[in-house]
């Protein structure tokens, strides 16, 4: 086993209390290896935790993330295999997150760093031991797709869609407190849909109402024009600093977000990128900007509408439909810049 040890915060602590108030004891062995304790280096928010420009001073990180959904998955579920299949789901995620979905051109499913989770479990002579003492097979924890309780189709709720939406707006958004973010979890359960599958539903209209009203906000600020410079920017420091030589790929999956900060504080690309961090407001035009490096792309729309009593909530909600129409009316066609090029 690895010889450091996961150690979440206390905040996270408490959180993780309300996903799972027994935490399953046999999920530490396999938290506890090489490949997912990389993981608590690289934070959750794809970059945008070091600028100035997201208000945001919690790391939370990707790690934080897979234990939690993990604990989500055990909740409803007590299966091991669906478990852990929601522990591995990141696993293969390289620093700053989605910033290399950009990097890969995948803008829009964001889904392209997943293609090495099989390749990276099966690498680790730990993580294969563990599998082989519990008698679980590589294919039935590789693939969380397979579950919908782990995961679905947009815009199902899951365990991953779930999490990340608590814990944003728990840790990172400033929009739920604890107990809300309980009376929310404590209302949820499984149910079956029209096309007789099962997901995460809600039993009270007025709280799935809620939970729409605070992930429609988030989904627009995943994708405002302060994430979308943000993962871009990072991701062509990136290209810039790998053509240069300093860089390679196999270093976004090996080194510390920390370490990679490091190197490009003494690159070439060290004033810019401190502009960046220091920005506390983005520039806009409909217009490219003369002789300034800017941004111009779309990036993935997310939504949820779940269920409640198994119908979708914005089938019966009002104030659901009209938050989630709010949020898939929001434009992405804007120039986003700020007042420097990139040197020679």
């Amino acid at each position: 086993m690895a010889a450091e040890k996961y150690q979440p915060n206390k905040r996270v602590k408490s959180y993780f209390r309300i996903l799972s108030p027994r935490f399953p004891s046999w999920l530490n062995d396999y938290i506890n290896t090489e490949p997912l304790l990389k993981q608590q280096y690289i934070s959750n928010t794809s970059g945008t935790f070091y600028t100035d420009l997201v208000d945001n001073n919690f790391f939370y990180s990707s790690l934080d993330h897979s234990v939690a959904v993990a604990l989500v998955v055990w909740h409803f579920t007590h299966d091991r295999k669906q478990t852990l299949s929601g522990l591995f789901h990141d696993i293969s995620t390289p620093c700053f997150k989605h910033c290399i979905d950009f990097l890969n051109g995948d803008y829009l499913k964001q889904e392209s760093t997943e293609d090495l989770t099989t390749e990276i479990i099966q690498n680790s002579s730990e993580i294969m031991q563990l599998l082989k003492r519990d008698k679980i097979r590589l294919k039935e924890v590789d693939n969380y797709h397979i579950y919908p309780i782990a995961d679905n189709d947009t815009p199902k709720l899951s365990a991953d869609r779930l999490e990340y939406s608590l814990s944003n707006a728990l840790f990172l958004y400033h929009l739920l407190e604890e107990k809300e973010v309980k009376t929310i979890y404590n209302d949820i359960s499984i149910q079956q849909n029209s096309d007789n599958e099962i997901e995460l539903g809600f039993k009270s209209e007025q709280i799935a109402a809620r939970f729409v009203e605070i992930t429609s906000i988030m989904s627009v600020i995943y994708r405002d024009d302060r994430a979308r410079y943000s993962m871009q920017f990072v991701t062509d420091i990136l290209k810039r600093l790998s053509k240069d030589g300093k860089i390679t790929r196999s270093d976004l999956y090996s080194l510390k977000e920390s370490e990679i900060i490091t190197l490009i504080e003494n690159s070439k690309y060290s004033d810019i990128f401190q502009i960046w961090r220091k920005a506390k407001e983005i520039k806009v035009s409909d217009t490219p900007p003369d002789a300034t490096y800017s941004v111009h792309c779309d990036a993935k729309v997310r939504y949820i509408n779940p269920l409640f009593d198994g119908r979708r909530i914005a089938d019966v909600n009002p104030s659901a439909s009209e938050a989630i129409a709010k949020n898939l009316s929001y434009k992405m066609g804007d120039y986003c810049y700020l007042d420097f090029d990139f040197p020679k």
